[in-house]
């Protein structure tokens, strides 16, 4: 990163980062945990799993939305010393850095089975869902505006992971074809050679 240059993650890519590892992880342990009959049996468990699905995906998808909105608003243009990190480079840099949580969420979620069966599991299951609704939101916002939301990698790095902490300060912006992520984290289609 010479003369100034500061490394920069999409937004949306490190929104979208944990959606995929929650969701699956989320799955699988709702999957175990109907196999337990649970203190409150399978259909209340299956039941209060399904409302905290739907109360974590809403919650999720719509938390610091004003801020997210406040720091794109003041987005500043990225620099051309500036270095757009690759989608697979955050992705992998926030799962590397976040493998304990998720490690301990769906062991949480495995254990709350033994008490409400499937309800932990969907719990984390709403939570990835809801990270991708919020990508998918900045997407749209994205695509509106015709720009990438960029933040620096040392103010995502300094609040550990969140691209809307105290730490981060303003965000970058580029043209719509910058980077190797379309707009709202998702892997750029290319067209077909014909």
């Amino acid at each position: 990163m010479a003369r100034g240059g500061q490394g920069l993650a999409r937004v949306a890519c490190v929104v979208r980062a944990g959606a995929a590892p929650l969701w699956w992880l989320g799955v699988f342990a709702a999957g175990i945990g109907v196999l337990v009959p649970g203190v409150t049996g399978r259909r209340i468990g299956v039941l209060a799993g399904a409302a905290l699905f739907i109360v974590a995906a809403v919650t999720v998808a719509f938390r610091r939305r004003r801020r997210y909105a406040a720091l794109a608003r003041g987005a500043a243009r990225a620099g051309k010393h500036d270095v757009l990190q690759d989608r697979a480079v955050t992705v992998r840099n926030w799962r590397r850095g976040h493998r304990w949580w998720l490690l301990l969420a769906f062991l949480a979620a495995l254990g709350s089975s033994y008490a409400v069966p499937a309800a932990g599991g969907m719990l984390l299951a709403g939570t990835g869902a809801g990270l991708w609704l919020k990508a998918a939101w900045l997407g749209r916002r994205e695509r509106a505006e015709e720009t990438l939301l960029w933040v620096r990698v040392d103010w995502l790095a300094r609040d550990g992971g969140r691209p809307a902490g105290k730490a981060v300060r303003a965000y970058r912006s580029t043209g719509i074809a910058a980077g190797d992520a379309a707009p709202g984290g998702s892997r750029r289609r290319t067209a077909a050679l014909v």
